[in-house]
């Protein structure tokens, strides 16, 4: 019955070309704009690592002085290397890592290639298996290696493909920052979106290609790139920390802390924090009323503003105009079935049911959303290209998945069929007796 259906919505539509491609254009300008707003949306607030993104957890502490402290503030979003290095001497997750962002050069061995600067990740032994990174070849560093400041590095496969020609490079030399490294490993493509383990350098930027134990690079003294923030120098008779605003003592939060445990654990956790935080006010290291959060994943990137406000703005600007474009259609609708009363008295007159008359009227709705879909996701890949364009970090992210394309024709069915109802319904109580006599 439903092919018997679909064919005289399909004759319906030569008969009609006009109303039936008002109605086409009417849904797929609709969907178009519903899906580019709802594309950016998914793409924006996607989980970056949906397998373990419950058990990941990024504890925020307040040590900054009380200088221009207001009540109600935010605690610091990153911590101190003195804070950093207690929580993880402590271990009170499974596993947890400290990390900053860098940058460093690289000098290559091949006469043909010039030295070069690239994003480096500065972690202590945990980040990879914390944060599942895939390796092409070898493995990453060991807490022996993090504590004897080894000269070891874990390099991306677009760098060992760049240097060494994709070759297995583990075991190989490199230069970096004038210093000589031994390669560990070779990570496969990684490029979590957004980059959630340390959004303060940058929520969506290209993926680091050289991975340094922590402490190695603070040995090395090697350069940093992300956020700082400092509070308080060193008194006039104390002597300067030759590692000044990155040194274990220095009042400034730089470094990115994460934990993964248990989410039954977390209340356990966040006390921990609290009194670890009741302990250093009494220490004379914290001033500030403790105020201690503790989120996971998806909890920091919605705490951080992940999706920006416009973006939910532009969103819901597009489905109310979707809505708009549904009540054009269901007016359209209701003159087409209308128009062809007097077939469906007849029809009625044959023996045919209000249901089958519904059942036809909201197939023949369908069949226009299928079309309106087809053209609605014209306009939608048009509208991305167009966020392409735009200066926005995330823009290069603008593109149309397997879910949101099946989303794409799902929603213009339905909203559809939604538009239809009301018409169909109008259409199915047609008299057939009033319609016999007036012919």
């Amino acid at each position: 019955m439903f092919t018997y259906y679909f064919d005289l919505a399909l004759r319906s539509f030569k008969r009609n070309r006009v109303l039936t491609a008002l109605m086409v254009l009417a849904i797929a300008l609709g969907i178009g704009a519903s899906m580019t707003t709802l594309t950016v949306f998914h793409v924006l607030s996607g989980d970056p690592i949906p397998s373990k993104s419950e058990r990941l957890f990024y504890p925020q502490l307040e040590p900054r002085s009380m200088s221009g402290f207001t009540p109600g503030d935010d605690p610091s979003d990153q911590m101190t290397r003195f804070d950093a290095e207690a929580l993880l001497r402590d271990a009170r997750g499974d596993r947890q890592a400290i990390m900053a962002g860098g940058n460093v050069a690289i000098e290559p061995e091949r006469s043909d290639l010039d030295p070069m600067s690239h994003q480096a990740r500065y972690a202590t032994a945990e980040f990879f298996d914390m944060f599942e990174v895939p390796f092409l070849h070898g493995q990453g560093w060991s807490k022996a290696q993090d504590e004897a400041r080894a000269r070891v590095v874990v390099i991306s496969q677009a760098l060992d493909e760049q240097l060494f020609d994709g070759a297995n490079s583990v075991g190989r030399a490199i230069r970096i920052d004038g210093h000589t490294f031994e390669i560990i490993g070779v990570v496969e493509d990684w490029a979590p979106q957004p980059m959630f383990f340390d959004i303060t350098r940058g929520r969506y930027n290209e993926p680091e290609q050289v991975y340094v134990p922590f402490w190695t690079s603070r040995d090395l003294q090697m350069g940093f790139a992300g956020n700082m923030d400092c509070w308080d120098g060193p008194d006039d008779d104390e002597e300067p920390d030759p590692e000044g605003n990155y040194g274990l003592n220095a009042a400034c939060a730089w470094l990115q802390y994460w934990v993964e445990m248990d989410p039954s654990r977390a209340d356990d956790y966040r006390q921990y924090l609290v009194n670890y935080s009741e302990q250093q006010r009494v220490a004379g290291r914290f001033e500030r009323p403790t105020n201690v959060r503790l989120f996971d994943v998806m909890g920091w990137l919605d705490n951080a503003g992940m999706v920006p406000g416009d973006v939910r703005l532009q969103m819901w600007l597009a489905f109310g105009f979707l809505l708009v474009c549904l009540l054009n259609t269901v007016g359209l609708l209701l003159a087409k079935f209308m128009r062809r009363s007097t077939e469906i008295g007849v029809r009625r007159a044959l023996g045919a049911s209000r249901r089958a008359i519904f059942a036809q009227c909201l197939v023949e709705a369908g069949t226009i959303g299928l079309a309106g879909g087809i053209g609605g996701l014209g306009f939608a890949l048009l509208g991305l290209w167009a966020v392409r364009q735009q200066p926005a970090d995330f823009a290069p992210l603008a593109h149309i998945d397997l879910p949101m394309l099946l989303v794409t024709f799902v929603l213009a069915i339905l909203a559809s069929l939604l538009a239809g109802l009301l018409p169909a319904w109008r259409a199915c109580q047609v008299a057939p007796a009033i319609q016999l006599k007036s012919q």
